[in-house]
C-alpha cells in the first residue's frame, strides 16, 4: 500500500515493537500479522523441519507453501524451535526477555507443561504482553476442548442463524471467520495492553476464546432473549430488524443486496419501484407493517429488480439514495473500479512464489501507513539472523542445535 502522495515519509507506527508468534494455523498468527503490517518485528516460531500447519492449508503454490501461508505470514521472520525440548524452551525464554508481545494459541495447559506458561514467562520479562487465543478460553468447563473456526461459528451462535428457514444451519461465509475476528481482537487487546504498560510499567495476559468475538457480534440476540424469550431463527438472506433487507435477483442472472433500515429509505425505494402509495401513511409505511407482510414486500422489490440488469438497479438505487450493492463473486471483485481505486488487491512479486494476489492492509493511515514488505517466508529462513544476531548464539552452537532437531 502506497501512502498518499502528499503524506510525509514516516516510519510505521509499530516500529521498535518486537512480537513472538508461537501460535499455529490462523487465529493467533493473524493477530501477529496485523502488528507486522504496521511495522512490528514479528518473529514466527515454527516446528523444525515441518513448520506451521498453515503452510499446508489451502491452495498449494509451486514454492511448496500454500497461498494462505504466503498471504497470512506476510512481513514475518521465520525461525524454527522445538519448544518441547529443554534447549528450545530456554531459547524461547531468551527471546521473551527481548520482546514486547508473545502470541500463542495452544490448548490451555500446553505451554505450562513445557515450563513456558504466563507465570513463568513474566518472570523473564515483567513487561511482557501475552495474547492467548484458544477454542474456549483459559477458564471454564470447556477450556480443554479443541476448537476451530467452524466450532466457534456454531458455539458462538452464528451458524444457527445462517441459511434458509427450511434447511439445516449453514456455514456463514467461511469457517475461518472466527479465526480472523479472534486475531483482530488479539491485536486490539495487545495494543491496549501496551498502552496500559506505559502507565503501569507492567505487561498483562489477554485471554480470548475463539467463539467470543462471534458471540459479541450477535447484536441484540442476548438482550432480546433475556427481555422476552425471543429466539431468532434462520431467515436466509433477510434480516430481523429491517425489511426489505435482503438479496434480490436481476434479469441478467446477477444478485443485488438492498438495505432499507428506516421508513424513510423505504419511502425512497417505494417511489423507485413505482409504488409510492405503500410508503408513508400506506400499508407498508412502518417497519412493523412491513415485518408482518415480509413476503409481499420482498415480492414487490423482486418484481422490480427482476426487470432490470444489475447495473441498472445499482444506478437507479444510487440516484434515489437507496443503499444497494452487488453480491460480488471474486471475479467481479477483481474487475470492480472501487476495489481498484483503493488498491484493495495487491499483486505482490515474491522471490519464492512469483506474483501473488493478496488483500491489502487495513486500516488505511494517512501519515504512518502499514504495508506488505514480503510474503510468508520459508521455514527457518531467519534462524541465523534472529539466533545469531539477536541472541548472540554462535555458528557452532547453531549447528549443534540444528543437528539435534531443536531448531
Amino acid at each position: 500500500m502506497k501512502p498518499p502522495t502528499d503524506a510525509p515519509s514516516l516510519s510505521k507506527p509499530l516500529e521498535g515493537l518486537r512480537v513472538l508468534d508461537v501460535a499455529a494455523f490462523l487465529a493467533g498468527p493473524f493477530a501477529a500479522t496485523q502488528l507486522a503490517e504496521f511495522g512490528a518485528e514479528v518473529i514466527k516460531v515454527e516446528m523444525p523441519r515441518v513448520g506451521d500447519a498453515l503452510r499446508r492449508f489451502g491452495t498449494p503454490n509451486d514454492c511448496g507453501d500454500t497461498l494462505v501461508w504466503l498471504s497470512e505470514a506476510r512481513n514475518k521472520k521465520s525461525v524454527t524451535l522445538d519448544l518441547r525440548t529443554p534447549d528450545g524452551a530456554d531459547i524461547l525464554r531468551q527471546l521473551v526477555a527481548k520482546s514486547d508481545v508473545l502470541i500463542e494459541n495452544f490448548q490451555p495447559g500446553t505451554l505450562e507443561g513445557w515450563g513456558l506458561g504466563w507465570e513463568e514467562l513474566r518472570k523473564h520479562n515483567p513487561k511482557l504482553v501475552m495474547v492467548r487465543i484458544t477454542g474456549y478460553g483459559q477458564t471454564g468447563p470447556y477450556k480443554g476442548r479443541p476448537g476451530f473456526g467452524r466450532i466457534a461459528n456454531a458455539f458462538g451462535g452464528l451458524s444457527f442463524l445462517a441459511g434458509d428457514p427450511d434447511r439445516p444451519p449453514s456455514t456463514p461465509g467461511s469457517p475461518t471467520i472466527p479465526d480472523y475476528l479472534a486475531g483482530l481482537y488479539g491485536a486490539y487487546g495487545a495494543m491496549m495492553a501496551l498502552r496500559a504498560r506505559e502507565t503501569t510499567g507492567e505487561g498483562q495476559m489477554i485471554d480470548i476464546g475463539l467463539y467470543e468475538p462471534i458471540f459479541r457480534f450477535l447484536d441484540e440476540l442476548p438482550s432480546a432473549f433475556h427481555a422476552n424469550g425471543f429466539i431468532r431463527q434462520r431467515m436466509g438472506p433477510a434480516m430481523k430488524n429491517a425489511v426489505p433487507h435482503s438479496h434480490y435477483p436481476t434479469k441478467d442472472g446477477r444478485w443485488v443486496a438492498i438495505a432499507c433500515t428506516s421508513d424513510k429509505i423505504f419511502e425512497r425505494l417505494a417511489g423507485l419501484v413505482g409504488r409510492p402509495e405503500v410508503a408513508g401513511d400506506g400499508e407498508f409505511g412502518t417497519y412493523p407493517q412491513r415485518d408482518e407482510r415480509r413476503d409481499e414486500v420482498d415480492a414487490m422489490v423482486t418484481h422490480w429488480t427482476s426487470g432490470r440488469t444489475r447495473d441498472d438497479v445499482l444506478s437507479e438505487c444510487e440516484a434515489a439514495q437507496v443503499p444497494c450493492g452487488m453480491v460480488a463473486a471474486i471475479d467481479e471483485i477483481f474487475e470492480d473500479p472501487q476495489y481498484a481505486a483503493r488498491d484493495n488487491i495487491v499483486l505482490f512479486q515474491d522471490e519464492r512464489a512469483g506474483e501473488v494476489a493478496v488483500q491489502n492492509v487495513v486500516p488505511r493511515m494517512s501519515a504512518t501507513p502499514g504495508g506488505i514488505e514480503w510474503l510468508g517466508p520459508a521455514v527457518g529462513a531467519h534462524n541465523a539472523e534472529v539466533y545469531g544476531g539477536l541472541l548472540g548464539i554462535d555458528d557452532d552452537r547453531l549447528k549443534t542445535l540444528s543437528d539435534a532437531g531443536v531448531i
